[in-house]
């Protein structure tokens, strides 16, 4: 489900047509994510695309809004503004999504609107993260030092990148189509040992080395033929690969899968569990022996800091193997990203990256400097210049721009455990319907719900802990709320069953409460 923000002024925002809401546990929709207009120089942007059910558990509390809004030209000289998206649902019983996981007490049924493509801007009260000044003795590739306790969040940001603009699709364009239609497209030849030529085990050379024999070029093409290509990786000895929903989602439902590894072996796959909130999918080769499987060692995204070292690996524009460098710029980055039509939003606290990753990356490892998996690569922030985060088949695609996101590993792994386990993903939800609209203020449960639902769900987490409609949520735990999309993310990062200690204002009054985290089974 393959997203953000930084460096640049948000002009304010436009009167929003309505009030958005979400229920927290829907699956992450793109009611969270806004989407930009399109620069005066490039084609007007389509209108969103027909609401769909959110998968997290929030679901938007007017459904009435879920019809096309035209959008306003940005005023001159600044970046374009997406329109206000109506209730987000992911405060109520659907799944959680990346983004707005906190309710999972809305109704299953509701749906929120996904823009169709775009890039990402900051939401209102949110501001471009600042990146810590570069100095400082060291090598960036050298061993991490001892971990900084977890900074509480200054107003979180909230982006929504479009996911499929990771994708690359079957026109690519360039070199990129070219090359990812050769039989020899996808080997990679080593001119060489990397110890032989004095590159350490642990260098960029020696780690890129190791790693690209477990990391698949994935080619997914649906029924009617619609496809793209994207990125994996090998996570077990039984021929599991981790990668992104939107890479396999086209081909989900009587498409084909191919996964090719490095020295040019194909397999037919089989998608074996898709989690459409998370963004996160498993897929199976079929007829490969165990013993040619290299698993990529996980480690451990919570030990992340920023300024640790990172390299992206995966098939930009159909290069296949192709390795990029860079560093975390940020972390618990509340991201909110579209595939444009093929599913809704997910949502996701990502890690922020400045290695170059593109269309094609979507679903590939970002590595840290010891090799370990720590995230999959899955959006960007697209300049939106002409070519404008196209779906993957049109035939201008924007690349990268410095600012990508990765899903967590953390997160990524309890997933990807549940889905080869039982097929399904799990959401842990708080039973609510949230104002999506990102006010910079909190996020703030909806008074009515959709469809006449109450916006609290009866008997849910919320309702248990003494939470009631028109209360704004400002904390969970230590970590700043500054919007829908954000509780959603934050409330995703724990397991259902937790136990999490959420302050809100109610009446001017600001109160506490502990909440103990429900849980839905399945998108739909």
């Amino acid at each position: 489900m393959s997203t953000e923000n930084e460096g640049a002024a948000v002009p304010p925002e436009a009167e929003p047509p309505a009030a958005g809401q979400a229920s927290d546990g829907a699956a992450a929709s793109a009611s969270g994510a806004r989407t930009p207009q399109t620069p005066p120089a490039a084609p007007p942007p389509p209108d969103f695309a027909p609401a769909v059910t959110t998968p997290g558990g929030a679901t938007p509390a007017d459904q009435d809004r879920t019809a096309a809004h035209p959008q306003q030209p940005a005023p001159q000289g600044y970046p374009p503004q997406p329109p206000q998206p109506a209730q987000s649902p992911y405060a109520g019983a659907a799944p959680a999504g990346p983004g707005g996981p906190a309710a999972p007490g809305g109704p299953a049924d509701q749906t929120a609107q996904v823009p169709v493509y775009g890039t990402a801007y900051a939401a209102p009260g949110g501001g471009w993260g600042q990146q810590p000044p570069y100095g400082g003795g060291g090598d960036p590739w050298g061993a991490p030092g001892q971990q900084a306790p977890k900074p509480r969040r200054n107003g979180g940001l909230i982006a929504a990148v479009l996911v499929a603009a990771l994708v690359a699709g079957g026109v690519g364009g360039g070199i990129g189509f070219w090359a990812a239609g050769r039989e020899d497209s996808t080997t990679v030849s080593a001119s060489g040992d990397p110890e032989a030529l004095n590159r350490k085990p642990t260098s960029v050379a020696g780690i890129a080395r190791k790693a690209l024999p477990s990391v698949v070029t994935i080619e997914a093409q649906g029924a009617s033929g619609e496809g793209g290509t994207g990125t994996g990786f090998v996570y077990d000895k039984q021929g599991h690969i981790l990668t992104n929903n939107h890479v396999v989602a086209s081909a989900a439902d009587g498409g084909k899968l191919t996964a090719t590894f490095s020295n040019g072996k194909k397999y037919d796959a089989e998608v074996i569990g898709r989690a459409q909130g998370y963004d996160v999918a498993v897929i199976k080769l079929k007829n490969v022996s165990d013993a040619s499987l290299s698993p990529l060692p996980l480690g451990k995204s919570a030990d992340v800091q920023v300024g640790d070292a990172t390299i992206a690996i995966g098939a930009p524009f159909g290069l296949s193997g192709t390795v990029t460098t860079g560093i975390i710029s940020a972390k618990d980055r509340p991201v909110a990203s579209s595939d444009g039509g093929r599913s809704s939003a997910s949502y996701m606290s990502a890690l922020q990256t400045d290695a170059s990753i593109n269309p094609g990356n979507s679903g590939g490892p970002l590595l840290d400097a010891g090799g370990n998996v720590i995230g999959i690569n899955s959006a960007i922030q697209s300049a939106g210049n002409g070519g404008g985060g196209g779906l993957g088949g049109e035939a201008q695609q924007s690349g990268s721009i410095g600012l990508g996101f990765a899903i967590p590993i953390d997160q990524a792994k309890r997933v990807a455990q549940d889905l080869i386990k039982t097929g399904k993903p799990v959401y842990p939800q708080i039973g609510v319907q949230v104002d999506m609209r990102g006010s910079g203020n909190g996020a703030t449960i909806a008074q009515g719900g959709n469809d006449g639902s109450d916006p609290v769900t009866a008997n849910g987490p919320a309702d248990k802990a003494g939470l009631k409609p028109g209360d704004t949520i400002t904390k969970l735990d230590n970590t700043v709320i500054d919007s829908g999309p954000t509780l959603i993310s934050e409330i995703w990062q724990h397991k259902p069953g937790d136990q999490i200690t959420l302050t809100y204002q109610r009446g001017g009054k600001e109160h506490t409460t502990q909440v103990t985290l429900g849980q839905r089974t399945g998108d739909k």
